[in-house]
């Protein structure tokens, strides 16, 4: 678009909400997709603070931005609260999330309609790339503190970091 009717069109904003403990491939994938359908990507790290992640929130914002700096769209914050807060606080109408699997749908479905329901977000399933069909930040943990090589699974700067983590004691 051109001229005034380009400054006119509100910015399409999307929130791709996760713990992101830490980023992988398959987050990656979905943020990508993402980046390429809104003029505007945000990546909410949520705070659980019943849960000690292996990275600090810090770390993780770090790493996010790091390695979606490449899109040139996206913004990465934190966030402890509800999604939909965090989506009128912004003025975001759209969750973008990955599903895996059937077990996911289930899931996320209830959380979707929950969603739209308390505020009129809409939540926006894209189905994962099938090379990352059985990723999780969890497994990546697990299998790197074995031993195991998850260097397919993550990006370079995150595999570094991750084994410096798993290196200390």
């Amino acid at each position: 678009m051109m001229g005034r009717e380009s400054e006119e069109r509100p910015l399409r904003r999307a929130v791709c909400p996760g713990s992101f403990d830490p980023i992988t491939n398959g987050h990656l994938d979905i943020i990508n997709r993402a980046s390429r359908l809104y003029d505007v990507v945000h990546v909410a790290v949520m705070i659980n603070k019943s849960k000690s992640g292996l990275f600090s929130v810090e770390e993780r914002i770090a790493l996010i931005e790091e390695v979606t700096s490449v899109y040139g769209n996206v913004r990465v914050e934190a966030f402890h609260g509800l999604l939909v807060d965090y989506c009128k606080q912004r003025d975001i109408p759209a969750i973008v999330k990955g599903l895996r699997a059937v077990s996911d749908f289930d899931y996320e479905l209830q959380m979707a309609q929950m969603n739209n329901g308390l505020s009129g977000v809409e939540t926006l399933f894209v189905p994962t790339n099938p090379t990352y069909s059985f990723l999780s930040s969890s497994l990546v943990k697990e299998v790197a503190t074995w031993g195991g090589d998850v260097s397919h699974l993550v990006p370079p700067t995150v595999l570094d970091a991750l084994l410096e983590k798993l290196r200390r004691p």
